[in-house]
């Protein structure tokens, strides 16, 4: 019989976020790995259930609703003023500053848009407020040490690329 994702194993996966039209928004092909059934606010548990019990190859999809995902979209994290107002380097695409308010937390915010002399600033996860659906394929599971079971924490073990298996 095969491993299976059970608590106190290391389970390494690969995973894809896709939009509602099933086109992926982001993907990663590096095993990702983590302590199953450990601390869930690095490994939340909306995961690790969908995981439970499968074996190396599965691939298992949970849907992710802003709430579990990246957030809803926050109007207050979005900013918008003249070009006048901001120093020269916000003045293009792509740029990015960081604010903080007034009890002094810091906001990354991305230039999103200048047109009509306005800079649109913007401090929401690229997909807050978008339903998605997380795709995971399970590619390495195996016993977590006594250290790695202490911690929650997996070590990083180097992968094989031709077999998964770590060396």
């Amino acid at each position: 019989m095969s491993e299976r994702v059970a608590k106190h194993k290391v389970v390494s996966f690969t995973y894809s976020i896709l939009n509602e039209k099933g086109e992926v928004e982001e993907k990663n092909d590096n095993h990702t790995q983590y302590v199953h059934g450990s601390d869930e606010t690095a490994f939340p548990s909306v995961m690790s259930e969908a995981l439970e019990g499968a074996s190396v190859g599965e691939t298992k999809e949970i849907d992710l609703p802003p709430e579990i995902g990246f957030g809803e979209y926050d109007e207050n994290k979005t900013y918008r003023a003249k070009m006048d107002e901001m120093p020269v380097e916000y003045h293009k695409l792509g740029a990015q500053a960081v604010f903080k308010d007034e009890a002094g937390k810091e906001l990354m915010m991305t230039v999103m848009s200048v047109e009509n002399d306005e800079v649109f600033l913007n401090g929401n996860h690229p997909l807050a407020g978008k339903m998605l659906k997380l795709s995971m394929t399970v590619k390495e599971i195996r016993d977590a040490t006594v250290e790695e079971v202490g911690s929650g924490q997996a070590e990083d073990h180097k992968l094989s690329e031709s077999t998964g298996k770590t060396h």
